[in-house]
C-alpha cells in the first residue's frame, strides 16, 4: 500500500516514525527482528571493547575471635534472697510497778550485758523489804521460845509432871514457828528481789532502741507473760553475729534431699554448711558464714521451708531487717566447661552458641546452661564438647553456614572468687 498524497503537493506524506517501525516490522517478520535483535546486542558488544561489565566485588568474610570452652574445677551454689535478724530480741519490761525515775542510756546507742538502763522508784520496795525482815525476826523470836517452852514441857513430861497432851501442844507450837521462820523467810528475799527489779539492766550486747516511757509516768509491772501486761520499755537487738534468714522452695529441698541421698553434699540438718551473704548493692561474696538450722517442717501457704544462716558482723555494718542474698553450696567440687555469657544467644526458648569449624564455617551448637560460676562465665552442662572453638566475639556479624575468619582467643577465669 502506497502512503497518502499531500495535498499541497500532491506527493506522498511522510508516514513518521510509528508508521516506518511499524511498516519494518510487516517487512521483516519474527524472525526478522530477532535476528535484528541480535545484531544490536553485538554492536553494543563491540562498542565496549568486546568485554562485558565486571561481576560485583565479593565481600571478605567476617572476622570472629574463638575459644575453647574452659575447664575448671568448681562448685555450684544456688543463690537465695532473705532477710537479716538479730540473733537475740529482747524487749525490756518492768517486772514491778512503779514511776520511773531515771533514764541511764541514750537512744539508738549500743549497750553492754549488765549496763543500767532504766531506775523505777525505790523506796516503796525498800520499805517492804524493812518489813519483811522485821516479820523474820519477829518468826524467829517465837521460833526459840517455842524450842525453849517444848524443852522445859519434856523434861517435867520425865517427871510425870506434864500432860501428854501439853507436850503435844508444845510440839506442834514449835513446827509453827519453824514455818512462820521459812514464810518470813521468803518474803524477805521476794522484798530484795522486787527491789532489785527497780534497777532494769541490759541482758544482753548490742544496741538499743529509743525509750518508749518518759521519766515520772507510771510503769504497769507484771511477770504473768500475758502481752501487754507490762510496759514496754525499750528492746535491743544483738548485731555480731547476724543472723540470715531465707525460704526453700519445695522444688530445691527436694533436689538438695536427692543430691544428699547421693552423697554429693552434706546434710544441712547434721552439718555446719558453709555459705556467703551479701547486701543488695554488693557484687562480691566477701561475708562468709553457716547454714546451722533448718526447720521441721513446709508452710503450707506458700510451700516454702525456712532456712537460717548466721555471719559475722565485727564493723556492726549489716543492720537486722536488711534485705540480702545468700549462696550455698549444692554440689561436691567438680570439672566443670565454662564459657562467657556473651557468647550465648537465644533461640526461641534454646540457648544456642556458634561453633567454627577447620574450615571456618559457622555452625549452631544447642546447649544447657547452668549457673553463673563468677567473673562473667557459665556453667556449661551439655550440647558443648572440650575441644569445640566457640565464637566468643563477634556474635552478631555470624550466621549458619556462612564462612568466617577465626581468631584465636582465650577465655580468662580471673581472680578466684568466693
Amino acid at each position: 500500500m502506497n502512503a497518502p498524497l499531500d495535498k499541497n503537493t500532491d506527493k506522498q506524506a511522510d508516514p513518521g516514525p510509528a508508521a516506518a517501525t511499524k511498516a519494518w516490522s510487516r517487512r521483516l517478520g519474527k524472525p526478522g527482528i530477532a535476528a535484528l535483535a541480535v545484531a544490536v546486542v553485538a554492536a553494543a558488544y563491540l562498542l565496549v571493547g568486546g568485554r562485558g561489565s565486571p561481576p560485583p566485588p565479593a565481600f571478605p568474610a567476617p572476622t570472629v575471635t574463638v575459644a575453647k570452652p574452659l575447664v575448671k574445677e568448681l562448685v555450684d551454689w544456688k543463690e537465695f534472697t532473705g532477710q537479716f535478724e538479730a540473733a537475740d530480741y529482747v524487749e525490756i519490761r518492768a517486772r514491778v510497778s512503779g514511776y520511773l525515775k531515771s533514764i541511764h542510756f541514750e537512744d539508738g546507742k549500743l549497750v553492754k550485758k549488765g549496763d543500767l538502763l532504766f531506775v523505777i522508784e525505790p523506796e516503796p520496795y525498800e520499805i517492804a523489804l524493812e518489813t519483811a525482815k522485821a516479820q523474820l525476826a519477829d518468826a524467829i523470836a517465837k521460833q526459840k521460845l517455842a524450842k525453849v517452852q517444848l524443852a522445859r514441857t519434856a523434861e517435867l513430861r520425865k517427871k510425870s509432871v506434864a500432860a501428854a497432851s501439853t507436850y503435844d501442844q508444845r510440839v506442834a507450837e514449835l513446827r509453827s514457828a519453824e514455818a512462820a521462820v521459812h514464810i518470813a523467810k521468803a518474803a524477805v528475799s521476794t522484798a530484795k528481789l522486787n527491789l532489785e527489779y527497780t534497777r532494769l539492766t541490759a541482758p544482753v550486747s548490742g544496741r538499743v532502741s529509743r525509750h518508749e516511757i518518759s521519766v515520772g509516768n507510771l510503769i504497769v509491772g507484771g511477770t504473768g507473760g500475758a502481752v501487754g501486761s507490762s510496759t514496754l520499755l525499750t528492746t535491743i537487738v544483738t548485731l555480731d553475729p547476724i543472723n540470715f534468714i531465707f525460704d526453700v522452695s519445695e522444688t530445691d529441698a527436694l533436689e538438695y534431699k536427692r543430691s544428699v541421698q547421693l552423697g554429693e553434699v552434706k546434710s544441712a540438718r547434721d552439718n555446719l554448711i558453709p555459705a556467703f551473704v551479701q547486701l543488695a548493692d554488693e557484687t562480691t561474696w566477701a561475708r562468709k558464714g553457716t547454714i546451722d538450722f533448718v526447720d521441721n517442717r513446709f508452710d503450707r501457704s506458700s510451700g516454702t521451708i525456712r532456712v537460717r544462716a548466721v555471719a559475722p558482723n565485727p564493723d556492726l555494718f549489716i543492720v537486722p531487717g536488711q534485705f540480702g542474698r545468700i549462696r550455698a553450696p549444692v554440689s561436691q567440687p567438680h570439672m566443670a566447661m565454662l564459657i562467657p555469657d556473651t557468647a550465648i544467644a537465644s533461640d526461641q526458648a534454646r540457648k544456642i552458641v556458634y561453633a567454627i569449624a577447620d574450615d571456618g564455617t559457622a555452625t549452631i551448637k544447642v546447649i544447657t546452661v547452668g549457673a553463673a560460676a563468677g567473673n562473667g562465665l557459665r556453667i556449661v552442662r551439655g550440647g558443648l564438647a572440650p575441644d569445640d572453638r566457640v565464637v566468643i566475639n563477634g556474635l552478631m556479624r555470624v550466621r549458619p553456614g556462612i564462612k568466617v575468619k577465626a581468631e584465636p582467643g582465650k577465655i580468662e577465669a580471673g581472680p578466684a572468687k568466693p
